[in-house]
């Protein structure tokens, strides 16, 4: 995951993932605009063992965040230096999650995503439907559906780690790892969609699987 060599920039060419467009309105009499992004949906999963009482994460390299982690200057260059600046720096944690790009139900796609990453496969009565809500609100506003499931060791049926070139590494955290987590005075490279989800589960469920 962390092997990293040959990173430059380069102009965005048409992509079937992000579409970066210029949205012109009028508002209170006064002419705006505004660029945005247009991206997928999303689905997002809390999957929690339950048999050893742990949280399935993935961690997994993400450019973004490893793009923010380089000083400006430097992404000037032709190649971006790896020794000065690691993979780790772009590594994120986060909950189980995937776009919706296929002509099937959230849950569907909630029930697949957690297959294919963590390696659980769960039926989609166990799939519990928390809510949605609008990610990056400032240049997306893509909407993602939140669940919560369950699972067990006997559940865990394939490796995980991602299809295709996804390269995903599966990490459980306790309870108290997870509360060391969310009030660590950071920066934290999880998502605020990943936060959100784990203070839901400190709040409405971890009390119980404290015993």
């Amino acid at each position: 995951m962390e092997d990293l060599k040959d990173v430059y920039l380069t102009p965005l060419p048409e992509s079937q993932y992000v579409k970066p467009f210029r949205l012109h309105y009028t508002q209170n009499g006064k002419q705006k605009n505004w660029d945005l992004l247009e991206v997928h949906d999303s689905v997002a999963v809390i999957v929690f063992n339950v048999t050893r009482k742990v949280m399935i994460f993935v961690k997994q390299f993400r450019p973004a965040i490893y793009y923010n982690n380089v000083h400006p200057k430097d992404r000037q260059s032709d190649q971006i230096d790896t020794n000065k600046y690691p993979a780790s720096l772009g590594i994120a944690l986060e909950m189980c999650a995937g776009i919706i790009d296929k002509n099937k139900s959230v849950e569907e796609i909630a029930q697949e995503e957690v297959l294919e990453e963590c390696g659980y496969n769960v039926p989609l009565k166990k799939l519990q439907r928390i809510t949605s809500y609008r990610s990056g609100v400032g240049v997306q506003g893509a909407l993602q559906t939140f669940f919560y499931c369950e699972v067990t060791d006997e559940m865990k049926t394939e490796q995980g780690g991602g299809v295709d070139d996804e390269i995903i590494e599966v990490v459980e955290k306790t309870i108290p790892e997870i509360e060391a987590l969310v009030t660590s005075p950071g920066p934290i490279s999880s998502p605020p969609s990943c936060l959100f989800a784990l203070m839901w589960f400190l709040h409405y469920k971890a009390d119980q699987f404290r015993k």
